[in-house]
């Protein structure tokens, strides 16, 4: 990897790593990111939080038995303290953006996203249909043209695309796209706002 993709690739995660920072305190406020008044939210979240809230026990507890541990090396100690806090906040802050970063039907578009990662903008006009379609993807199998925005492994709405969109992942990578398939924690209200955005 040469010096300008490394660099780019730096970019990259430093707005990745904002984003899911600034998540934080919209969480706190109770607040959400690219709602408008005239939106429809679509919230994910719900299925990956049982995992997140474990995740950040499990961490809290492994920093405590770690400062125990090392309390008679102060560098150790205090590295070893700032990796696991920045952990802690690390799965926080992708939970909080998953939480104010939902999908959102608006009058003139759908936004797919997952967390701070991704953020697909689908318009109206390139919408053929959606449906109601359970799934456990298989991440290492993916389809062709076909992009899988799983939550916790699964995928709940089937949206088909009458023209192709571009979809950017967390690397700059793109991918055209014909079939989006992702999650909802009420899956048949989304479709149901999606079908009335259709028309």
């Amino acid at each position: 990897m040469g010096n300008g993709a490394f660099i780019a690739r730096a970019r990259l995660l430093a707005a990745h790593e904002g984003r899911w920072m600034a998540s934080l305190g919209l969480w706190v406020a109770r607040r959400s990111h690219g709602v408008g008044e005239a939106d429809i939210a679509v919230g994910y979240a719900r299925a990956q939080a049982p995992m997140s809230y474990g995740l950040v026990f499990v961490f809290v507890v492994e920093t405590v038995g770690v400062s125990f541990m090392l309390a008679a090396y102060p560098v150790a100690h205090l590295v070893m303290l700032l990796l696991d806090l920045y952990t802690v906040l690390l799965v926080l802050g992708l939970h909080a953006a998953a939480v104010t970063r939902p999908h959102v039907v608006g009058p003139g578009e759908l936004r797919v996203r997952r967390r701070a990662g991704l953020d697909l903008r689908i318009p109206r006009e390139r919408i053929a249909s959606a449906r109601y379609d359970l799934r456990f993807p298989n991440e290492n199998k993916p389809e062709d043209g076909v992009l899988d925005v799983a939550i916790a492994s699964q995928t709940s709405i089937t949206i088909e695309l009458a023209q192709p969109v571009t979809a950017v992942g967390l690397w700059g990578q793109r991918a055209e796209v014909h079939t989006v398939r992702c999650h909802a924690d009420d899956p048949q209200a989304a479709v149901a706002a999606i079908k009335k955005l259709l028309g």
